[in-house]
């Protein structure tokens, strides 16, 4: 088998993905979604779903770890998740703490970096102070960073953009023609991040809901059933062998490119 190759089976769905390492997304992003279906489903209560969610979580981190993908970023609460009902959230917020102080041990036996971007600062005291330590921890990991969208949305993050470049102009430290791509991209929350080459969002839904609109401007979308508590390692391989055939153009033709 050519190195750079990777035949990966699928047994209960009776596939073989080959996954050509060279080729992988440098960046992927998850919109986690069906949690609440999923405990519907199964007669239970919503944070039921978020808590079968976390394997789902780990499922994919590993799969992401192990195949050589760089970046990786879940939407794991958006801003318009705080008008939830109130238990729910106190629940997913008791359920990130926990998740946490477990996954410590993963994320070091596979050198993970964890990152965060969102408004941290709204999150309970108790979420703040386990993600500034496992930050912390992992700070030195090089083999993967996992970014964890938290109390997170694109526009609410567009807007603290411009109000920081339209601070730089009003305080002349910049003109308006200094405004280029570069310096909006170093004022976004993911400066440290690759654009998004692959996002993927679970449940059946085919929309974005206000997730790095910026960063996704290039991306392959890949819309797939499963509802995120079911998600397996099969289902990040099934997402990435349909990235791999594709054809990126980035506005060019077939012809161009070949």
């Amino acid at each position: 088998m050519v190195e750079n190759l990777v035949i990966a089976t699928s047994n209960n769905m009776g596939k073989d993905y080959t996954i050509n390492k060279d080729a992988l997304p440098k960046h992927i992003a998850i919109i986690m979604d069906g949690n609440g279906r999923w405990a519907k489903k199964q007669g239970l209560l919503r944070v039921a779903g978020h808590e079968k969610g976390t394997k789902a979580v780990r499922e994919a981190v590993e799969g992401c770890a192990e195949l050589g993908v760089k970046n990786l970023t879940l939407y794991a609460f958006s801003t318009e998740n705080w008008n939830r009902p109130k238990f729910e959230v106190d629940k997913l917020m008791n359920l990130l703490v926990s998740s946490l102080k477990k996954e410590i041990k993963t994320l070091q036996d596979n050198k993970i970096k964890l990152s965060t971007i969102g408004t941290i600062s709204s999150l309970p005291k108790k979420a703040q102070k386990e993600l500034a330590e496992v930050k912390e921890k992992t700070k030195d990991n090089t083999h993967m960073n996992l970014t964890l969208a938290l109390s997170y949305g694109s526009r609410e993050e567009i807007l603290q953009m411009v109000k920081g470049i339209g601070e730089q102009v009003a305080s002349n430290q910049i003109t308006p023609e200094d405004i280029t791509t570069k310096l909006i991209e170093e004022h976004l929350y993911t400066n440290f991040l690759p654009d998004v080459d692959l996002l993927i969002r679970t449940s059946g839904e085919q929309r974005i809901s206000n997730f790095l609109l910026w960063q996704i401007a290039y991306a392959e979308l890949f819309f797939t059933e499963v509802l995120w508590p079911d998600f397996r390692k099969k289902d990040l391989l099934n997402a990435i062998h349909n990235y791999q055939n594709r054809e990126r153009r980035f506005g060019k033709t077939s012809e161009q490119l070949s």
